[in-house]
């Protein structure tokens, strides 16, 4: 927030444990660091949601149940 936009929802890098805002919040930091850095796959950092997301490929990655 340090630009005083307010970010929708957080997403964790899952190769270096960067922290970005979601496409749906203005900066995409999330997706910025997905393609600056290399690393495709980020997941939800919200409390409750256990899921994963592939830029590379665009798909949602699901835990084994």
């Amino acid at each position: 927030m340090a630009r005083g936009w307010r970010w929708v929802h957080l997403r964790a890098c899952l190769t270096c444990g960067h922290i970005g805002c979601c496409d749906s919040s203005r900066g995409q930091h999330a997706w910025a660091h997905a393609r600056e850095a290399g690393h495709p796959v980020a997941a939800s950092f919200e409390k409750g949601e256990h899921w994963a997301w592939c830029y590379v490929d665009e798909v949602f990655l699901l835990p084994r149940t």
